[in-house]
Order: C-alpha cells, then sequence, then structure tokens
C-alpha cells in the first residue's frame, strides 16, 4: 500500500514544490526546496551543450548581415536566471525542464552521442568523462554513514543509479533494483525496474544518489520514493556541496553565472527543508570530503525515513 501524504506533503502542493499532477511552472518563481517566494535574482546563461541538448538550441554570432538596426554584434548565447532563496538559501536556475527535455539531456548518458557533442562544445570533455566512469572511490564511507541504520536482509533500489557501478553494498546486499531513464545495461546482480515496478515494492534502502542537483522538481522524486518505502525503509540522499555553496557570501546569485547539468545547489538547510516539506525524518548528516575524478569535492550526505 502506498505512503498516505500528511500535512507536509500537503504544504508542498500548497506552496508549488510537491505533488502528482501539480502544474508545472517553465520558469521558477518560488523555491523548489521550501516553497519561498523570496528570491534574489541575478541574469545567468544556459551553457550551449545543455541548451542544444535539451532545446536544440546553437550558439549564433550576430554581424551586419543579419541587419539588427538595435541589437549589437557579438556571440548569443540562451539566457537564464540565476535564483537564491533568502529562506533556505538554495541556489537554483529558474528554468524547469519538461519531462521530455530531461530524457532529451539525459538518455545515453555520457556514451557516445553525448560525449562527442559535449566535446563539440567543451574541449577536452572526452579525458574528463573517462576518468568518471570508474566506479567512484568512497563507496566504503558511503556504506560507514549508513550501516548504524540499515540491517540484513538488505534489499536495496538505486533511483537514477545509472550501471549500478556506485551503489554500496555490493557483498551484503539481498538484491538490487535499479530505475534510471539513461537506458543503460546495468551489471552484475542488478535489475533494471521500470517507476511502477520500483514503486509498487518495498526496499530496505533506497539510493539517490547524485540525482537531485539535475531534478527540476526534486519534491517529485522524493514523494515518488517514498512510495517504495515503509517504516523500516532507509533513503541515502547525496548531492554535491558546491563551491559556492561553501563560501561565506552574501550575493552567491551574482557569482553564479552559468548553469549547466545541476541547475540545483544545495545547502544544507535548503537539503532539509526539501526533505521536511516531503515528510521525511533526517537520521543523520555529514559532509564529505573526498576525490572524483582526479579532483577534490565536497559532499552533502542524509540519511533519513518516513516522518
Amino acid at each position: 500500500m502506498h505512503a498516505k501524504l500528511n500535512s507536509g506533503d500537503r504544504m508542498g502542493i500548497e506552496n508549488g514544490i510537491a505533488g502528482v499532477g501539480h502544474t508545472r511552472q517553465r520558469l521558477a518563481s518560488s523555491c523548489v526546496c521550501c516553497g519561498s517566494a523570496d528570491l534574489a535574482v541575478s541574469p545567468a546563461i544556459l551553457m550551449p551543450f545543455i541548451a542544444d541538448r535539451a532545446f536544440g538550441w546553437r550558439p549564433v554570432v550576430i554581424d551586419d548581415s543579419w541587419g539588427l538596426n538595435t541589437i549589437q554584434s557579438g556571440n548569443a548565447y540562451s539566457i537564464c536566471k540565476t535564483m537564491r532563496c533568502r529562506r533556505c538559501e538554495h541556489l537554483f536556475c529558474d528554468i524547469r525542464f519538461s519531462e521530455e527535455e530531461m530524457e532529451n539531456i539525459y538518455t545515453g548518458y555520457r556514451e557516445e552521442a553525448y560525449v562527442r557533442l559535449r566535446e563539440f562544445y567543451e574541449p577536452g570533455y572526452r579525458g574528463r568523462n573517462d576518468a568518471l566512469t570508474v566506479a567512484v572511490s568512497y563507496k566504503q564511507q558511503i556504506e560507514e554513514f549508513l550501516s548504524p541504520f540499515v540491517s540484513d536482509p538488505l534489499t536495496i533500489l538505486d533511483w537514477g543509479g545509472d550501471t549500478g557501478v556506485n551503489t554500496p553494498f555490493e557483498k551484503r546486499r539481498a538484491n538490487l533494483d535499479i530505475f534510471d531513464i539513461s537506458g543503460k545495461a546495468v551489471g552484475g546482480d542488478a535489475r533494471v525496474v521500470t517507476r511502477e515496478q520500483a514503486t509498487s515494492s518495498k526496499y530496505g534502502l533506497i539510493v539517490c544518489s547524485q540525482i537531485l542537483e539535475h531534478i527540476p522538481c526534486p519534491s517529485d522524486v522524493l514523494l515518488t520514493v517514498r512510495q517504495a518505502m515503509d517504516a523500516e525503509s532507509i533513503l541515502y540522499i547525496e548531492v554535491p556541496f558546491e563551491e559556492v555553496m561553501r563560501m561565506d557570501l552574501k550575493d552567491r546569485e551574482k557569482v553564479k553565472r552559468h548553469w549547466h547539468e545541476h541547475i540545483n545547489f544545495y545547502s544544507m538547510q535548503s537539503l532539509q527543508s526539501l526533505l521536511h516539506n516531503c515528510s521525511l525524518k533526517i537520521l543523520a548528516n555529514n559532509v564529505l570530503v573526498t576525490e572524483v575524478g582526479g579532483a577534490a569535492v565536497h559532499i552533502l550526505q542524509v540519511a533519513c525515513r518516513l516522518a
């Protein structure tokens, strides 16, 4: 039986940040984590790779041959806005991609067509991609963080788990289901499941790792994931703790001038607000400092269960 929405979920719906069937805004006018409309705004650009992949929009060079008397010559890129929530300090792009546009971006994620186009716009990306396709080196730290809260037999759903190469507890788990829109084949003991299959089952551990930073309506994902949880389930969430979010800045929106795949930059406060509005109780949180693809990274980790 699916979890019933309670007052926390209803508050999210009323704020326009949660609930199946709610009309989504193309351009956000409220915070996607806490629902506040108290936003600071600054101009930015959508990076050419994402604009091309999502919309088929490509940069152009405007010159005199265009005959635009009131437009200055120069490079034209897709514009957007950086928005900062003054209540929870969430930083995000105003553009909220549709489901079709998300499929345009992420189908065949990091496969040849994706890499070739991104290499065209961002020379040197292919080498970075090769470094990012290997398994992460910090799975042991994830397992240590989660071990106090999980028990055997350990059934796992990895929501957005790609091929399953980074799913924790490889030696301990009883089974692993993966839901992912990339369409990639999975390895080892993993099984690909549909959204309907995933949400009609219950799991001991649900992993949502490096996903919510990409998602236009993160509360939709969490409320859907809730359907695969019962009172004993643990939800593990992992998002980047971006450098601009770690800096002591008053006006972060004026520093973040471009947006790429990550359209949400989380503070611990904004992540907590999001989870609260989705009626999820935080059991533990942590800032993990580690290395990915040869570069130092900071990661926000949260373990939670149904409130």
